[in-house]
């Protein structure tokens, strides 16, 4: 009788620790969800701040800018990139490739930022880029820069939690796949 109530204890016992580890492996991964909920917003703004500066017709200059088609073609092709990409990611937000193809995308709209603001220091006619607009531009890059850290940081804890001896059975079991993190841009 002593053996059946010890066993019903110990039974007990690995069912209130299985869900309490299944509960806090689904906090974690919600938290890095959560996480690039917030990053997607500031890569979000960062596409409308790209919106925001690109003529209504392609074919006239714009009114506060001089540029040409190659300057706006390259930030506007960058900017759908990042957008499309931002779209796939926002499904699976932990899935390793769609993630390598977010950081890409914010790589190729970062290059052609940097290759505006470096086509105006050889513009004598003035810079493309108002003063205003690449303020706000810093400050959208800012606050990514943030928002990734915050992400890569969820998604690490999550990862070191779904690794970690028993919780690794529980996440086998149930199909916790690792994620991965955006990397910086240096």
């Amino acid at each position: 009788m002593e053996s059946s109530l010890l066993i019903w204890v110990i039974a007990a016992i690995l069912v209130f620790w299985g869900v309490g580890a299944y509960n806090r492996l689904m906090r974690l991964r919600s938290a890095a969800n959560s996480a690039f909920a917030a990053l997607e917003a500031e890569l979000t703004k960062q596409v409308q701040l790209v919106h925001a500066c690109l003529p209504e017709d392609a074919s006239q200059p714009p009114s506060q800018f001089d540029g040409g088609s190659v300057f706006w073609g390259g930030l506007q092709g960058a900017a759908a990139q990042l957008a499309a990409t931002l779209a796939s990611a926002r499904i699976k937000p932990l899935d390793g490739e769609r993630i390598a193809a977010l950081g890409a995308a914010q790589e190729v709209l970062a290059t052609a930022w940097d290759r505006a603001v470096r086509d105006d220091a050889h513009d004598l006619a003035g810079s493309r880029l108002p003063d205003n607009l690449s303020i706000e531009r810093a400050q959208r890059v800012s606050m990514t820069e943030t928002a990734t850290e915050q992400f890569n940081q969820a998604v690490t804890r999550y990862n070191e939690a779904i690794a970690q001896f028993p919780a690794l059975v529980l996440a086998w079991v149930f199909g916790f796949q690792p994620g991965r993190g955006l990397r910086a841009r240096p």
